[in-house]
């Protein structure tokens, strides 16, 4: 059974898709905790991010490099934390948090309920700022 992810990139359920190449994908969390709160995943379905190759798992890090910049440039914050749980969707994927104060990285906190144009421009601002 393919992950939700999977089907996302397969065009199968939409989403707010930030940059994707060959190899890699990132769109915005349809749950954010923060505006901007963006997630990315390899291509290939593995659920664990220590499962992955050493090239795939570098060339993730990487593509959530420029992800991150471009979403610090777009999204009023200090910083873009980084998180990695990988229990909610069988498939590895990093969590990129746009945030001002470490409470806004706690994942207990109420998620946003954005609506779909707000989602929308959030998308496009990130967008215009990859490199």
């Amino acid at each position: 059974m393919s992950s939700v992810f999977s089907k996302i990139i397969a065009g199968e359920i939409p989403c707010y898709n930030i940059a994707e190449n060959e190899n890699y994908f990132a769109f915005l969390d349809i749950s954010p905790l923060t505006k901007g709160h963006t997630l990315v995943i390899p291509k290939i379905e593995v659920d664990y991010i220590f499962d992955l190759e050493d090239d795939v798992y570098l060339g993730l890090q990487h593509f959530s490099k420029k992800v991150a910049l471009a979403i610090q440039k777009s999204i009023p914050c200090k910083r873009v934390g980084v998180c990695v749980m990988g229990m909610e969707v069988p498939h590895a994927h990093i969590h990129l948090i746009p945030f001002s104060s470490m409470s806004e990285m706690n994942f207990a906190n109420p998620k946003l309920k954005l609506s779909a144009n707000e989602m929308q421009d959030i998308c496009d601002a990130i967008k215009k700022e990859i490199s």
